[in-house]
């Protein structure tokens, strides 16, 4: 395989004994963005050749170049930029090796030398990137059982037995369908783009039920043994921001709607492990702000005047 064995970027930091001599912040840390900007970065790597299984190896390959570098370097100052400059270097020493010149050539006939444009790492352009990548996952040309497993990987970080846990079949069975969604992508060359508008809602279902379902995995941990508030938040934001993009969707503001009401009792919502009903809960936990911003979605849903 190109960049060796291929293996999810928290793998990679789970089994590394580097982060026994990090300090303290630098190994929070590198876990951290192994959590939380693994699908930023994958979707921005993968968008350069629509081959999300070679970005996984190059992304892969970056963190564990960070675990050799940052224990004695130190953080960088923008550990994001720094994955993603490590993980497009990896890109472009494979992409320019002569086992790939001749592919490279054939795609610029193509598809033109303008199809990958290079910029800055720029925290900006980064929902563009994911929300695109969500919506090529949910493409026609992908089976429809395997769309939501894999916005769920690639997007929100999940690991394939984790996703195969939440849709009861074996994991052996979701990792192959995962991969080959990955090579049907890279070999139809489903562009990172949003789809027209007339295409649009065709693509909505498994969009939205991939943010709710990070959110709703999450939830049976919520106050548990492993909670991972990130996913929580991811999902939370990938709904505002599908909102914004998408205003006179109701589907879309209906899910952004009942995120921002279920996430508001979160902190109600357990008790020393325990679940608290409802009827139960202290309201004073409750949060406000992201109340008053599910009644506002509801509204400009109901005001759309459709369903």
């Amino acid at each position: 395989m190109v960049c060796g064995p291929r293996r999810s970027a928290r793998r990679v930091i789970a089994r590394r004994s580097s982060l026994r001599i990090m300090t303290p912040d630098v190994a929070t840390r590198t876990e951290e963005l192994a959590r939380v900007a693994y699908g930023r970065l994958l979707s921005i790597l993968a968008a350069r050749d629509n081959d999300i299984e070679f970005a996984e190896d190059c992304l892969s390959d970056a963190f564990a170049a960070a675990l050799r570098t940052w224990p004695s370097a130190g953080l960088p100052d923008n550990p994001e930029a720094w994955l993603l400059t490590v993980a497009r270097n990896r890109q472009r020493d494979v992409q320019r090796s002569s086992a790939h010149q001749r592919e490279e050539r054939y795609r610029d006939a193509l598809h033109g030398a303008a199809q990958v444009v290079e910029q800055e790492y720029s925290a900006d352009a980064i929902p563009d990137h994911r929300l695109a990548l969500l919506f090529v996952c949910a493409h026609p040309a992908i089976d429809p059982a395997v769309r939501t497993p894999l916005m769920l990987q690639t997007v929100l970080g999940l690991d394939a037995e984790r996703i195969a846990s939440a849709f009861a079949i074996p994991p052996a069975t979701m990792a192959q369908r995962l991969v080959r969604a990955k090579r049907r992508i890279r070999d139809t060359r489903i562009p990172f783009v949003f789809p027209e508008r007339h295409e649009m809602a065709g693509r909505l279902p498994p969009v939205l039920e991939a943010i709710y379902g990070a959110y709703a995995i999450d939830f049976a941990v919520v106050g548990g043994i492993e909670p991972r508030e990130s996913l929580v938040a991811e999902s939370l934001y990938l709904a505002r921001t599908l909102a914004a993009l998408l205003p006179a969707e109701p589907e879309v503001l209906g899910l952004a709607a009942l995120l921002s009401l279920s996430i508001a009792r979160s902190e109600a919502r357990a008790r020393e492990d325990t679940f608290v009903s409802l009827a139960a809960q202290d309201t004073a936990c409750w949060n406000a702000e992201l109340i008053a911003d599910g009644e506002r979605y509801l509204h400009r849903a109901h005001g759309i005047g459709r369903v």
